[in-house]
């Protein structure tokens, strides 16, 4: 089919445009700038150049589309009611285009939406106060379509989706201990996040967009729940730094901010048996701490090679 995705050039994004390449299926990818449009060019998609906010180009891009998959999410510094604001109106824009058609229409949201302190189900509801509440009303713009003739789905991700070159949630945590001098956790450290690598992943959003249900919610979940004490010990050995445990007030200092010392800190494992089940989804790459430890997540940055400076940015999706 062809498909229209938006974030495709992203962090994850690449993995899933070269998994429908591969199928088969002609791809063309939103692109807001010169260096989204080559790297979209060089896996095979054709660039659609715009953004989420602009509206008529998401519009145009899926009219011309067999299917839709929506990646994107834009943070903003005005905070969670713009990022929900704009998400909402891309979904909906985008859905709208598709109404009565029956085509697929498979937007992204995170397992973080879940009620903390238990594993969270595919058919369990979100947490509208919990930490990632601001996705679910992408979720649900999305969902609604379901009755209005559009084969709508919802893929939820791990909190982290690792694999080579990510500068998500765990690139962070290993640039923190590089920075810091040391690998934390929050409190003891039991608490659980779930994990899937990224070429899994795709695997799945592929799935979703050729045989997903209407009105099918996925996690995208291959390990249910891994400490972060696990991750950070983990860390701590590949670097040779000590492992500490922080209480609330110096993870908020350690990690440079009260919210992300809550997604460390927060306790959310996550079930995919019933995606596994519906869409016969089976990960089979290597675990996370199998990732930490032989992949690149630990190795000398570019920067202290070549200038004796250690430096990386991180950026990270709930």
């Amino acid at each position: 089919m062809d498909v229209f995705v938006t974030g495709g050039s992203g962090l994850t994004g690449p993995a899933v445009v070269a998994e429908l390449v591969a199928a088969g299926h002609a791809v063309t990818g939103l692109a807001r700038s010169d260096a989204a449009a080559a790297r979209l060019e060089s896996l095979g998609v054709t660039p659609h150049r715009g953004s989420l906010d602009d509206l008529d180009t998401l519009r145009t891009g899926a009219e011309a589309a067999d299917g839709v998959l929506h990646m994107a999410f834009g943070f903003d510094a005005a905070g969670p009611d713009a990022m929900i604001r704009r998400d909402r109106a891309a979904i909906e824009t985008l859905g709208r285009v598709l109404e009565h058609s029956g085509k697929p229409f498979v937007s992204t949201s995170g397992t973080l939406v879940m009620p903390a302190g238990r594993e969270g189900a595919e058919g369990d509801e979100p947490d509208p106060a919990g930490i990632a509440g601001f996705r679910i009303p992408g979720e649900r713009a999305c969902l609604g379509f379901a009755g209005r003739g559009v084969r709508a789905s919802v893929v939820r991700l791990a909190p982290t989706v690792h694999g080579p070159g990510d500068h998500g949630f765990i690139g962070m945590l290993v640039a923190t201990a590089r920075k810091t001098g040391v690998s934390a956790y929050v409190g003891d450290g039991g608490n659980r996040w779930p994990a899937v690598h990224r070429i899994d992943a795709a695997g799945l959003f592929r799935m979703a967009l050729e045989k997903a249900p209407a009105g099918s919610v996925l996690h995208g979940v291959a390990e249910n729940g891994v400490t972060m004490r696990s991750i950070a010990e983990t860390i701590a050995r590949g670097l040779d730094l000590p492992a500490v445990s922080l209480g609330a007030e110096e993870a908020a200092a350690h990690f440079a901010s009260p919210f992300m010392a809550a997604v460390y800190g927060v306790d959310a494992p996550a079930s995919g048996s019933f995606t596994r089940e519906l869409l016969g989804w089976s990960p089979t790459r290597s675990t996370l701490l199998d990732d930490l430890e032989h992949g690149d997540y630990l190795a000398a940055p570019k920067a202290t090679v070549a200038h004796g400076v250690s430096g990386v940015r991180g950026e990270a999706s709930a």
